[in-house]
């Protein structure tokens, strides 16, 4: 005597597609999760190379610059530690002469 489970066929369409839709999710997750960080860094290079980015960077150091400028012997030695870090992954090419001057004179005294 054999023994046959029988699955009717509305029940099986449905496990069928739950199984589908569980496999699709989790392959969505995955993707997802390996291809984020590479769409990021894209989207943050691209950020980087605006005009505005670049032009908020170049006021920011020069805020930077004037604070240093105003600033006694002591604070001189953070802040010039802040401008270079700062300035560390900016072209100097894009810099204006004055800044670009500023920052390397600032390199040589800190000795960088």
């Amino acid at each position: 005597m054999k023994f046959e489970v029988v699955v009717p066929v509305g029940i099986a369409v449905v496990l069928l597609l739950i199984g589908l839709g569980w496999a699709l999710t989790e392959n969505d997750v995955a993707m997802d999760r390996h291809f984020s960080p590479q769409r990021e860094e894209v989207r943050r290079e691209t950020f980087e190379q605006s005009k505005a980015y670049r032009q908020g960077l170049v006021q920011e150091l020069q805020n930077m610059q004037f604070q240093y400028e105003q600033a006694d012997p002591a604070h001189k030695v953070a802040l010039a530690d802040i401008i270079l870090r700062r300035a560390a992954d900016v072209d100097p090419d894009t810099l204006p002469p004055s800044l670009r001057q500023f920052t390397s004179q600032l390199r040589l005294t800190r000795g960088r």
